[in-house]
């Protein structure tokens, strides 16, 4: 490489669909990038020389979302030659070499058990001058020992586990993530400390199905022995954890969330429907009694939980019976909030060629009908909340209209999104400015279906480690392992010897 192009270091862009668990995975991808030369470019440059897209392949208009993205940097790349575009995550692992097939100007594709290869497959894709595509079928290295650029300096997820061993039929999830893999108690709770040690406050903890946690090493009380223990992780305030499958929520966790002081009382359980004949044709085991005793137990244990769930509408089969059922699981559990779904086929699945393919009127139809229930039931349970006092962590990017508003919002420890006043001059109560990663004490004042208002000044400002570093610019790294991946431009200074057995 000439002395031009090392001082001219090769800028990249992630674009992230899907769920939190590409969320992480595009923090890992940035990361290598990070370790390997490349620099992240602005938002707003048009003309990145690597376009990473990080892929999701649960909805059914996942497809042409990829295929019209990629459509539109066609003739972007014309124009920037050296230009390399990527596609990794599940619709990478899903359709492999069709999509250089569909579009051939696409330089690399991996695929959901390789992102560490995503360094070495842009270098040799630019050495050979032709696509690289590696799937791999089973997780080679647990992702987490990757390097990782964090996004946020309060708030970091670490993965517990990836892929599920469940067998819903509409979910395409374990065919491209593979059967559950754990990692060890140890190695997360290490992560963690790191990410406090980095001055994040909340962690969340994240797999595929949290609470099977520890089924590879034959623990099932796992998961809850992992809460209590990052309870005693110093300077960890908030613990979340997403996302539980009914089947496996256990008493000794609700134990664990109820015990254990940085714990929040905030938890999504997917229901998908409230039919237990949909249910049993969804292959979820579990019947509405069961999750409603779930529930149930938790509220006892914690009055003050707030329960979120994804819901699916328009399942095959589904009767207005059905549906109805659905409406009345959604009011008797009274949740806070719910991610509401209409069903669509992904080919691959054993729902796509069940009997009873609903008309897409009849979905639309019960949709607004469960997102008028829904809103119902969350505008009453945020107008509960009214007059009371919470303490939110201060967020970026969660209030779209702050700038007009004058407000900063961020999350109450139940989840609950609230937008505040920040006092005279957003000075907090003369502490200095309030930053993201701050927390503050501030009164309710207004509830609406998906946010909370407190329109007073602020009782209390903290300022934390956390916002020193959002002032400062600087978000958490955790360095991982970077498994002998190329880099890019000037090669870094050699270490000091050692010796001993650090030199091992």
């Amino acid at each position: 490489m000439t002395t031009a192009a090392a001082s001219s270091p090769r800028t990249y862009q992630v674009r992230t669909y899907g769920c939190q668990m590409n969320v992480h995975d595009s923090e890992r991808i940035s990361g290598l990038l990070d370790q390997a030369g490349y620099v992240r470019a602005a938002e707003a440059d048009d003309n990145p020389d690597v376009v990473v897209f990080n892929t999701c392949a649960v909805r059914e208009n996942a497809d042409n979302r990829l295929y019209g993205n990629l459509g539109h940097l066609r003739p972007v790349k014309a124009r920037h030659p050296g230009m390399q575009i990527a596609v990794g995550g599940c619709l990478a692992q899903k359709d492999r070499g069709e999509i250089v097939r569909k579009a051939p100007w696409v330089d690399v594709v991996f695929g959901t058990h390789n992102i560490g290869s995503l360094p070495v497959l842009l270098e040799r894709a630019r050495h050979n001058a032709a696509a690289e595509v590696e799937i791999l079928e089973s997780l080679e290295v647990f992702p987490s020992t990757l390097p990782t650029r964090r996004e946020s300096t309060y708030a970091g997820w670490v993965s517990i586990s990836v892929g599920c061993n469940n067998t819903c039929t509409f979910c395409i999830v374990p065919s491209l993530r593979g059967k559950e893999k754990d990692r060890r108690p140890g190695d997360i709770l290490s992560e963690v400390r790191a990410l406090v040690d980095e001055g994040v406050l909340e962690v969340t903890l994240l797999g595929q199905n949290v609470n099977s946690y520890g089924v590879e090493f034959g623990d099932r009380l796992a998961f809850g022995k992992l809460l209590r223990a990052c309870g005693d992780v110093e300077g960890l305030e908030r613990v979340r954890f997403t996302s539980p499958h009914p089947k496996d929520f256990t008493d000794d966790v609700i134990a664990a969330m109820a015990e254990t002081p940085n714990v929040c009382h905030s938890l999504h359980m997917p229901l998908q429907s409230g039919s237990d004949d949909v249910l049993r044709a969804m292959r979820r085991s579990y019947r509405a009694d069961r999750y409603l005793g779930i529930i149930s137990r938790v509220r006892a244990a914690m009055p003050d939980a707030a329960i979120t769930t994804d819901i699916i509408v328009g399942f095959p089969g589904e009767t207005e019976a059905d549906f109805e059922r659905t409406l009345d699981v959604v009011r008797e559990a009274r949740f806070s909030s719910a991610f509401t779904f209409q069903y669509s086929k992904r080919p691959g699945t054993p729902a796509a060629t069940m009997d009873g393919q609903l008309p897409k009127q009849v979905v639309q139809e019960r949709y607004e009908r469960l997102i008028a229930c829904v809103e119902e039931i969350t505008w009453a349970e945020n107008k509960k909340l009214v007059g009371e006092t919470v303490e939110v962590l201060v967020a970026v990017g969660e209030g779209r209209k702050d700038e007009r508003t004058g407000r900063m919002s961020g999350r109450a420890r139940d989840g609950r999104l609230v937008h505040f006043a920040t006092g005279a001059a957003g000075q907090g109560g003369g502490t200095g400015p309030i930053r993201p990663g701050d927390v503050v004490h501030t009164t309710i004042t207004y509830a609406a279906p998906h946010h909370l208002n407190a329109d007073g000044a602020p009782l209390s400002h903290r300022r934390t480690r956390a916002g020193d570093a959002a002032e400062a610019g600087r978000a958490p790294r955790t360095p991982g392992v970077l498994l002998g991946l190329p880099t890019i431009g000037a090669p870094a200074a050699a270490p000091a010897p050692t010796t001993g057995c650090a030199a091992h």
